[in-house]
């Protein structure tokens, strides 16, 4: 199981839907969750894209020389750039990192945004240029001379010159429910993610992509995007989730779902259909709350629970297929730590916790200076 965090490119705070308990996101900021979370093992961080964000390329390329292992989940995005300028930009980001890339490909589901953009293609016109670029960019990032001509897309003797140090290239990331982004999935991509839906709605597009895929020829792995909330106890991760939304009104709500409404992208429409704007029934599976989905597009599901119960969803997970949890919380500095120490001891992680730890153990604050405090489980 590999665990990654979320770096707040577009904001952070103790609460969802107001500025109270904001906090500005700058670049201290950014790196003290990258730090942090590099220090405590997670396996890497998931940089947002979009024009509410600051740029995910120049933030993941600020971190990486204060960081170590920590890999950087970086978004690409068809029609925003070309394949050969992001292939560049990826081999170099590759290279000077260390082999520390993995690559995001977005293709966007805002029609608004997109036309702010110069991109004013259908639903699936914008899957059909994303497979041209996608086409274009693992020949490039594999060393070939790439001549391709497409509907959308055209090269002429395209190539690399400096190669990535991953081989092929750098491992590539994408999510998407339509049926049009699951062919682009089974086409071209190493890791296929979803959302955080409930268990059996992801079982089903996992037999799906599988499927797909075993049909060409290729294994594809699989990831899910979730937000969490874990404390020690049941009562207290219940209350910290009311706590997250305590200032999101009715009107808060109405206008924030009516701009997710414009949406083409069939995720986010399963997304909204999970709690149908409706703050009465957000629990839409075991410890799965949907709360967040009120007020934000994308992920907008959390686990919640205490560290026993949470580990044991994600497990449930894992045996549907799911091997990378992109996780985030609010705050995300103290949420990242909460995290890794509440959750990372009752999880299989894949390596990194345990060897990214300092050498000098935990043992908490001394007692009166010389009396080291009680074990856990333990009374004085």
């Amino acid at each position: 199981m590999e665990v990654f965090w979320f770096i707040p490119l577009h904001g952070d705070g103790r609460y969802l839907g107001t500025s109270e308990g904001a906090r500005s996101v700058d670049y201290d900021y950014i790196r003290q969750i990258a730090q942090a979370v590099d220090r405590l093992g997670y396996h890497g961080v998931l940089l947002p894209t979009g024009k509410a964000c600051e740029d995910s390329w120049i933030a993941a390329s600020s971190l990486f020389p204060v960081t170590r292992r920590l890999k950087f989940l970086v978004a690409i995005r068809p029609g925003l750039m070309q394949p050969s300028a992001a292939a560049r930009m990826a081999s170099t980001f590759d290279r000077l990192s260390g082999g520390r890339l993995l690559v995001n490909v977005v293709t966007g589901g805002d029609p608004v945004e997109l036309a702010g953009d110069g991109i004013f293609l259908s639903h699936d016109e914008r899957y059909g240029l994303t497979d041209e670029f996608m086409t274009i960019w693992r020949g490039l990032m594999q060393g070939d001379k790439v001549t391709y001509q497409g509907k959308h897309l055209r090269a002429e003797t395209g190539e690399v010159l400096f190669p990535a140090l991953q081989k092929p290239y750098p491992p590539v990331y994408f999510g998407g429910s339509s049926p049009a982004a699951q062919q682009i999935a089974t086409d071209h991509v190493d890791c296929y993610l979803t959302w955080g839906e409930p268990p059996s709605e992801v079982a089903g597009k996992i037999a799906q992509v599988r499927k797909l895929a075993e049909a060409k020829g290729r294994k594809i792995k699989f990831g899910i995007r979730l937000h969490v909330i874990v404390r020690e106890t049941e009562e207290e991760a219940w209350a910290a989730a009311d706590q997250l939304i305590r200032h999101v009104d009715d009107a808060t709500i109405a206008e924030a779902q009516k701009v997710l409404a414009r949406y083409d992208s069939v995720g986010q429409q399963r997304m909204a259909q999970l709690h149908k704007g409706d703050r009465s029934s957000l629990v839409i599976s075991p410890n799965l709350w949907a709360g967040i989905g009120l007020v934000r597009g994308g992920a907008g599901t959390a686990l919640v629970g205490d560290p026993a119960t949470v580990a044991e969803r994600m497990k449930e997970y894992a045996e549907l297929g799911i091997e990378t949890f992109i996780m985030s919380g609010y705050p995300h500095l103290e949420e990242a730590y909460r995290t890794a120490e509440l959750l990372f001891p009752l999880l299989p992680l894949s390596g990194h916790a345990e060897d990214n730890q300092t050498a000098i153990p935990a043992q908490g604050e001394l007692v009166a200076y010389n009396v080291r405090p009680a074990k856990s489980g333990s009374r004085s």
